[in-house]
């Protein structure tokens, strides 16, 4: 769960990643960080819904090679570890993506717990160039098919003042499919909808889902991320986005007179394990609490 002192360590090692990285670190939301600092101080008490998120560019041993390790905090970090992604022209698909795997393996390993954004570099220094070596292909030649691009992730955060129809929550869970969107719908008064992934296929979703006949239906928050990835990195610039895995509906304890309100407890702690706690008072007006 985000608190204060999560927010206070994170700002004091950004600000040591920026003493040691000056001109190769980059914050990627400037807003973010203010108010992840804000936080930090007690000028505002709910925690920031952004995660802070940056990107460092590493100059390898090897001649002209640059590396580039993205991150993003999570409410709860250093408890747990952060999101981290590496990507370079000099490597291959397979190359990144087993370099990616590895680098989340050993934090898993050897950095839960702790601050690990200069274990994480250390390591990619050390070992970056033996993904690299195992296949060769001049720089240049790559650099085409691999230009960068701005990808935009959202996430729609839907209240519906009821889902009870079942031709609707089949219609919820086909169309999140559908787009390849994640996140998950809970039925009953309310109703919560949430979902991830592009932007326009977030927003297609919501086209779809508002057409729909509604006793009441808006979008209570939004959250959008720009990343600068190369083609190669869409998918994993997504993955470092999401906070679920898949689509699904979720039923918990139901109670009251109808049966139809669902034990909000239980939502609050589904949303808190999957780092969207925050959340909780936005819908509902006030702090969540586990059953």
């Amino acid at each position: 769960m985000s608190s204060p002192a999560n927010a206070e360590a994170q700002m004091s090692e950004l600000d040591l990643l920026l003493s040691m990285f000056p001109n190769e670190l980059l914050v990627d939301d400037q807003l973010a960080l203010a108010n992840l600092s804000d936080y930090a101080q007690g000028k505002i008490l709910n925690p920031p819904a952004s995660r802070l998120q940056f990107t460092v560019h590493l100059q390898l041993d090897a001649p002209n090679v640059v590396c580039a390790l993205s991150c993003a905090f999570p409410p709860n970090y250093p408890a747990v570890i952060p999101a981290m992604s590496t990507r370079s022209d000099a490597l291959y698909r397979t190359q990144q993506a087993q370099l990616n795997m590895d680098l989340h393996e050993y934090l898993r390993k050897n950095c839960c717990g702790e601050m690990c954004v200069l274990n994480a570099i250390e390591w990619i220094k050390a070992h970056a160039a033996t993904y690299m070596s195992k296949e060769t292909i001049p720089i240049e030649k790559r650099q085409p098919a691999n230009r960068t691009k701005d990808v935009i992730c959202t996430r729609l955060w839907i209240y519906s003042h009821h889902i009870y129809n079942k031709e609707k929550r089949k219609n919820i869970l086909e169309w999140a499919k559908e787009l390849s969107l994640t996140g998950f719908s809970m039925p009953g008064k309310p109703g919560v909808i949430c979902v991830e992934g592009p932007q326009s296929a977030c927003e297609e979703y919501w086209t779809r889902a508002k057409r729909l006949t509604w006793k009441r239906i808006l979008i209570r928050h939004r959250e959008d991320a720009t990343m600068d990835v190369t083609n190669i990195d869409v998918v994993a610039a997504m993955q470092m986005f999401r906070k679920f895995t898949d689509f699904e509906e979720k039923i918990f304890d139901v109670h009251g007179t109808k049966g139809n309100h669902m034990d909000l407890g239980q939502l609050y702690q589904f949303l808190n394990e999957r780092e969207c706690g925050d959340i909780f008072q936005l819908y509902f007006g006030v702090e969540g609490k586990t059953s």
